[in-house]
């Protein structure tokens, strides 16, 4: 049987997806997150779509990986090739703006390393894939209640923040 190296099957999906931009990172994100993390593949979404209204105009996306439990969502993670600071804030913004809710921890990662961050306050909780959450632990971060709406005034601003860097985002087969 011919292999493509054009396209590659996504570890999660079983699906042939193009080998472009930071696909070979988001299948290793994706392996990690299995097989080291325990979490189970259908815990783990794949270009999640998100869609945002920004002055009456729809903006539609997607986003790299969503973690969720039991149904609930609970991170985001934007896999990239390069620089992983220069898209800490893109992945804030999706993780603001996926549900009325926040999810709790965002992730950018290259598939060696990772930086995990609290949604609600920007900040660095951890790096190294290792700062990743296991399964059993991930529902911790989502606490009792969840975390509050955000608030109508830095709403617009978050959506104005998550379309300007994911319009940079380059080779991807969106």
């Amino acid at each position: 049987m011919e292999t493509n190296p054009d396209v590659i099957i996504d570890f999660v999906t079983g699906r042939s997806v193009p080998n472009v931009g930071a696909e070979a990172n988001r299948q290793q994100v994706e392996r990690y997150l299995v097989e080291e993390k325990g979490y189970h593949p259908d815990d783990v979404l794949v270009d999640l779509p998100i869609a945002i209204d920004i002055n009456g105009e729809i903006y539609r996306s997607a986003v790299d990986l969503v973690v969720q439990i039991d149904g609930q969502p609970l991170m985001a993670v934007k896999c990239a090739a390069g620089s992983l600071g220069s898209r800490e804030r893109e992945i804030i913004s999706a993780a603001r703006l996926l549900r009325p809710s926040p999810l709790p921890l965002a992730v950018v990662s290259d598939g060696v390393t990772a930086t995990v961050l609290d949604v609600m306050t920007g900040k660095k909780k951890g790096t190294g894939l290792d700062a990743i959450p296991h399964r059993q632990d991930l529902p911790a971060y989502a606490g009792e209640v969840p975390l509050p709406p955000i608030a109508a005034d830095r709403l617009h601003r978050e959506k104005l923040v998550f379309r300007s860097y994911d319009t940079m985002n380059v080779n991807v087969s969106r």
